[in-house]
């Protein structure tokens, strides 16, 4: 679908959206419409149950002195205090009727409105609208015409429209990362395993990244024996990628760490089938950190950053890591293996020495779809959020709360931390109990960060949704590359 920016007028064809303020209060352009179509849109209106509420959207014939195939209201909400989460809102929610109808072009007739510039509104409208389109369907081969998008191009028309074609570029790049981190999250573990997700990360080259990966024989010499006990037991070998992007020559990088299971069966300490499907996405918040690596670097960001990711596939067989298994990582810690399945941090561990020990960082950030015991606890609504640092963690909030990808924090103490000593080894990979699980599992990753600032994000209930929302349709939704990126542009660049 393309995207155009436009000076306001009249569209020639396709569908002509106008908005409406929560109160059925018209704006300008709809009052325009409105009376060239003898009032039209105000009887559609008084008919129905449509009041302008956001997400609201009314569509009606246009009549037949109009080039148009119909006119579309669309539910603007209350009139002050417009933002630009509101707006990208609106224009998702606009493709997903206009779709839903089966037009092939539109143009939104934008007013102003209270809060934004003409030109962040109408680049605004857009980006929502963009990331709304996704769909992932490469493999359908029989999949009816009428349940294939339609739509080809979506122009907003707005006094701003100047502004808005200088400001696109940055967030059609962005955009068009959170789409490619969505591809990668919804490939299926035939096609997507270390070795091909490690060659994926490597396309980020042609973006400017340096891309450094790491193969097993490296990764032993570096006693990276955490990580590579995870993948012992599948015939796809792990790996650990390392990008950078030095957009900025200043202080020390900021750093960012994924966990890539690609499929986890659980290992020895086997899952239930039920659902086990599902553990394609295992890997999300690695795909995470490579989408915003991509976003970084497309965007040309002012900064300098680092992007980690540890790469294996949890399989049981004759050579799989087995329970009570004890391995020494790569701080010289030495790890009780006590579940299998409990993996993720295993990895992770690796990961984060490895970054914080050849980086110095000023801070790391991992993403993991680490707990099933965070769903429970948050659902999908918000990710645990834990840190070790308070102004970390307070930025994380707040740039999740402006882009709409929420972060709930949860607590850190010595008394959970005691729960994961063990008896054997330095550190259990498991409490051994129901309790707190996601905040043991996070105190494990905090053994491994060596008093960096630090914060650590579950994205086991939000890395992948079943129902669509305005900006998100229904399946893998790159939750934390819009959280992230606004984090690094609104204090790290520069």
């Amino acid at each position: 679908m393309k995207i155009a920016f436009a000076e306001p007028s009249m569209p020639k064809t396709g569908a002509a959206v106008v908005g409406v303020f929560e109160g059925r209060k018209l704006s300008p352009s709809a009052e325009r419409l409105d009376k060239e179509t003898g009032g039209a849109i105000g009887r559609a209106i008084e008919a129905s149950r449509f009041q302008g509420k956001k997400d609201e959207v009314l569509a009606l014939l246009a009549p037949p002195n109009l080039p148009l195939s119909r006119i579309v209201l669309a539910g603007l909400g209350k009139a002050e205090g417009v933002d630009a989460r509101r707006v990208q809102d609106i224009g998702g929610t606009l493709v997903s009727h206009l779709n839903g109808a089966g037009e092939k072009e539109a143009a939104v007739l934008l007013d102003d409105l209270d809060g934004l510039e003409p030109g962040e509104a109408a680049v605004n409208l857009g980006y929502g609208a963009l990331l709304r389109s996704y769909r992932f369907d490469k493999y359908k081969t029989k999949e009816k015409p009428e349940k294939k998008p339609s739509l080809a191009r979506f122009t907003v028309m707005s006094q701003g429209a100047a502004a808005a074609k200088r400001l696109w570029p940055k967030l059609e790049a962005t955009a068009e990362a959170i789409k490619f981190t969505r591809d990668l999250v919804s490939e299926p573990a035939n096609v997507i395993y270390p070795e091909t997700l490690a060659e994926q990360a490597r396309t980020l080259e042609g973006y400017g990244v340096k891309v450094e990966i790491l193969d097993e024989r490296k990764m032993k010499r570096l006693g990276m024996n955490a990580l590579l006990g995870v993948g012992q037991g599948s015939a796809h070998p792990p790996r650990l990628v390392v990008m950078e992007w030095k957009g900025s020559e200043r202080g020390k990088p900021i750093a960012f760490v994924g966990k890539g299971v690609t499929f986890d069966t659980g290992g020895i300490s086997i899952k239930p089938s039920e659902g086990m499907w599902d553990m394609k996405w295992d890997m999300a918040g690695a795909g995470v950190v490579i989408g915003l690596m991509r976003a970084l670097a497309a965007r040309k960001a002012k900064v300098h950053a680092v992007g980690v990711v540890g790469l294996v596939e949890n399989m049981p067989s004759g050579a799989a890591q087995r329970p009570g298994d004890i391995v020494t990582s790569m701080s010289g810690q030495t790890i009780e293996v006590l579940n299998t399945d409990a993996e993720g941090r295993l990895v992770l561990a690796d990961a984060l020495w490895y970054c914080q020990d050849r980086f110095k960082p000023r801070f790391m950030i991992d993403l993991a779809t680490l707990t099933g015991a965070i769903i429970v606890a948050l659902g999908h609504e918000h990710a645990g959020l834990f840190a070790n640092n308070d102004e970390l963690a307070d930025r994380i909030v707040a740039a999740g709360r402006s882009v709409g990808e929420l972060c709930w924090r949860l607590p850190l103490s010595e008394a959970y931390d005691r729960e994961i000593d063990s008896d054997a080894a330095d550190v259990k990979n498991i409490s051994g109990g129901r309790a707190a699980s996601s905040i043991t599992a996070a105190q494990f990753l905090q053994r491994f960060v060596n008093d960096v600032p630090w914060a650590h994000i579950d994205i086991a209930g939000t890395a992948w949704s079943k129902k669509d929302s305005p900006t998100v349709p229904k399946g893998a939704t790159a939750f934390g590359v819009r959280l992230l990126d606004r984090l690094v542009a609104e204090h790290y660049e520069g």
